[in-house]
């Protein structure tokens, strides 16, 4: 079979991710770019040697050559791309989150069975070593039923000044879409996938609507006065199944962290476990003992934004199920939209 031809739009930023993840790929080639800045997505074309190069993400779109068109514009764009993409007949994958409102995914999966191509989301976590290890065991059964969770991306001064960040027209939110999505979705990866019946939460910006407020990023820079989103949110969710989560993210919390706190505990009715340390918390009942064990780790392979890109060019190549279904970032987007309405109420949100 003959390489599958991958086009990106928006090589700034998190396309560079990808790209070695396309050049290691045995089934893809890189072989187009599109960007709305001209003179960078020369030096991109340059830097990489892709000469089909457009400014007009709708060439990349409708040229008859492209098989995969991947999406890492911010995220307001990637519905409306990635719609024209699938009717065009291309396979896609989309940086997260999908998208920013539970409709425009459903209006996604809408395209994806009409066109008959396949959609996934680039969820970068699910490619980790870590999680996988976590996820096989889970999956295994050694933690029975999980019944709670609490999960948790935190920052300190670690807000973003781009606007494609910080501006909800183009992000369509703050820390809550931005980095929560990454935890969510793992979280609700390692519990199953339930789905989510109602929502509790809050969405503020306590930190960077203060006078002087900065972020730590770039040495220590102002909060831009374009900021208009949320800097943290928090919520308590309830599944169908009965289980329960507790969700904290934030670009400017004051905790103490270097950098970025990721963390998640689950807990089953059978025993526990924490990521990323991929512990697993036994208990023994004929000995009436408590035991801790951690998983060994598979040797690092590609880094996880690469890896992604490989799973799903093979995905399109032998027609495997996408490697994120779009329905599993449906039930994301569907509580963290839910937070922002429960935010709006004061109250919890029936999803």
């Amino acid at each position: 079979m003959a390489a599958l031809k991958v086009g990106i739009i928006g090589v700034g930023g998190i396309a560079r991710t990808h790209i070695p993840g396309w050049m290691a790929s045995e089934h893809a080639e890189l072989v187009g770019g599109s960007d709305i800045h001209e003179e960078a997505l020369q030096a991109w074309g340059k830097e990489h040697g892709v000469s089909k190069l457009t400014t007009e993400a709708r060439e990349l779109i409708n040229d008859p050559d492209i098989d995969i068109i991947d999406i890492c514009t911010p995220n307001t764009y990637h519905a409306p791309l990635a719609i024209a993409a699938l009717d065009a007949g291309k396979h896609v994958i989309c940086e997260k989150p999908l998208a920013p409102t539970p409709g425009e995914i459903r209006q996604m999966i809408q395209a994806r069975d009409r066109s008959g191509k396949k959609l996934m989301t680039a969820q970068h976590f699910r490619f980790q070593g870590s999680s996988r290890a976590m996820k096989s065991q889970i999956d295994c059964g050694v933690l029975g039923d999980i019944y709670h969770a609490r999960s948790w991306m935190l920052r300190r001064g670690g807000a973003p000044t781009g606007l494609g960040f910080i501006q909800k027209q183009h992000s369509g939110g703050g820390p809550c879409i931005d980095i929560g999505v990454h935890i969510l979705d793992l979280t609700l990866w390692f519990m199953g996938n339930p789905e989510p019946v109602s929502v509790t939460g809050v969405a503020k910006a306590e930190i960077a609507s203060q006078e002087n407020a900065f972020t730590g990023w770039g040495g220590g820079q102002p909060i831009p006065p374009e900021f208009d989103v949320e800097d943290f949110a928090a919520a308590f969710i309830r599944f169908d199944t009965g289980a329960t989560l507790i969700l904290e993210v934030s670009w400017l919390l004051h905790h103490d962290t270097q950098g970025e706190d990721m963390q998640m505990w689950l807990y089953g009715t059978q025993g526990g476990a924490h990521w990323p340390k991929n512990e697993i918390l036994e208990s023994h009942k004929p000995t009436r003992q408590f035991t801790n064990k951690t998983l060994k780790l598979t040797p690092p392979g590609l880094e996880a934004h690469a890896e992604e890109c490989v799973q799903f060019a093979k995905a399109v190549a032998e027609d495997l199920p996408s490697p994120v279904p779009a329905e599993q970032s449906l039930q994301v987007l569907t509580i963290l939209d839910g937070i922002y309405r429960s935010q709006k109420t004061g109250g919890e949100v029936r999803l």
